[in-house]
């Protein structure tokens, strides 16, 4: 199975990804609230808002694995009811399998159904080639860095060739050298596969890097204050006027003072 030819150009594409008048409510908390989104084929879209805005509740409805209260999600006009091979996700907490090596792990994604592809053993070397893991094929969980376990996870996640990669603050454990590499890598994957990717992120900066588009969640309850568009040249140093210009908007909408600390993100 060889990686598929995507559009390159997002401005270009349909919507791939339809959010119309979501809500999900856990108990007494409403996690979100009327929210309505739409991301375009290839596009790289991130999320970010406070802690307790929904949008790690909003990633999995997408994802399939919670079911909304109201309000539906489209993907390619179908409605998403359940878990399908057309998304990958990638967890904040790696959620590998301890037992399983580096090859292992990303044949489950393969494995889950049974895989149809030609060369499986061909597909793994390719996908462990991509993350820069080559070398690393047998190593288990407990011998890998932070940095390389999220890469496995990345992996797994691309091993069905999905149309939208779905990743829940994946970077948020790891040193901010190993970040800044990690940020490299995935839009190097980005731009070789164009998957549709959403990615939800607490990190102002890190949203600036890597999105085409930033969406900008409010909490009490989780709604869609604004969103914005990215217009910088990859790749995008962070000393650069217009990348500061940038991350102080989104500080604004979100009425954080520009010396606030990303942790309260």
């Amino acid at each position: 199975m060889a990686l598929s030819e995507r559009s390159s150009d997002p401005a270009k594409a349909g919507r791939k990804i339809v959010v119309d008048g979501v809500s999900k409510a856990y108990d007494s908390v409403q996690a979100l609230s009327g929210v309505s989104l739409s991301v375009r084929e290839g596009e790289f879209c991130c999320i970010v808002g406070p802690s307790g805005c929904g949008k790690t509740t909003l990633l999995r409805t997408i994802a399939g694995l919670e079911d909304t209260d109201s309000g539906s999600i489209l993907v390619d006009d179908d409605r998403v009811t359940e878990p399908g091979l057309d998304r990958g996700m990638v967890f904040q907490e790696y959620a590998l399998f301890p037992w399983l090596t580096v090859r292992g792990n990303i044949r489950f994604g393969l494995d889950r159904p049974a895989c149809d592809c030609p060369d499986c053993e061909g597909r793994i070397r390719e996908l462990v080639d991509l993350v820069g893991l080559s070398g690393f094929e047998d190593a288990y969980p407990k011998e890998l860095s932070g940095g390389m376990k999220q890469r496995v996870g990345s992996a797994r996640a691309l091993a069905v060739d999905p149309e939208i990669l779905l990743l829940d603050e994946p970077f948020g454990s790891v040193d901010a050298r190993t970040r800044d590499r990690l940020h490299d890598e995935l839009l190097d994957i980005w731009a070789e596969t164009r998957q549709t990717v959403v990615f939800v992120t607490h990190d102002i900066d890190e949203a600036v890097k890597l999105a085409d588009r930033v969406v900008v969640l409010d909490d009490d309850p989780g709604t869609v204050q604004s969103t914005v568009t990215v217009d910088i040249d990859r790749p995008r140093e962070r000393t650069s006027h217009r990348f500061v210009e940038y991350v102080a908007r989104i500080r604004a909408e979100l009425g954080q003072t520009p010396g606030a600390s990303q942790s309260s993100r």
